[in-house]
């Protein structure tokens, strides 16, 4: 079994409903949710929007790979209305390199994997740069350490707070 790290959001609709059946549906289709953070509320990252998003972060035992693990998410986020080439349209019709979404679902770790293919990237880039991501990952794996930087959730949620 592996231990995934994922880390949902989503700033449209009935978000605190989506991240709910988000939640359901990973337990049933990627592997049982251990833990579970608070949601939290951040403002969008990267670009504007006047709804803020909710972010949550899951701690899940699976059986998948991590290939897998990412299929079975982006599945998910279709089921509950992401429609990323609605989103496509709006990122390059507004320059910005993100865009409102009722939902996301991230794989920010994989046990210690290091990995990086045309599909995905472990752990997660630039998370040591993303409060919004830090912080619900602070609550469920605190001293869990960067497979890459060497440095615990914890220390990164310092550091970033220290510039």
């Amino acid at each position: 079994m592996a231990r995934v790290v994922l880390l949902l959001g989503g700033n449209q609709g009935d978000v605190k409903r989506t991240l709910q059946t988000a939640q359901q549906l990973i337990n049933s289709r990627v592997g049982a949710v251990l833990r579970c953070s608070h949601r939290y509320e951040s403002e969008p990252w990267g670009f504007r929007s006047p709804d803020r998003f909710s972010n949550q972060a899951l701690e899940v035992s699976t059986d998948l790979t991590p290939h897998e693990v990412l299929d079975a998410c982006q599945a998910i986020e279709r089921d509950l209305g992401r429609n990323r080439a609605a989103e496509a349209i709006e990122k390059a019709s507004s320059g910005a390199p993100y865009g409102s979404r009722p939902i996301d679902i991230d794989v920010i770790f994989y046990d210690d994997l290091v990995l990086s293919d045309e599909r995905l990237t472990l752990p997660h880039p630039h998370l040591g740069e993303r409060e919004f991501a830090l912080v619900p990952l602070n609550e469920i794996v605190r001293r869990y350490r960067h497979p890459a930087t060497g440095l615990t959730v914890g220390e990164m949620l310092e550091a970033l707070r220290k510039e």
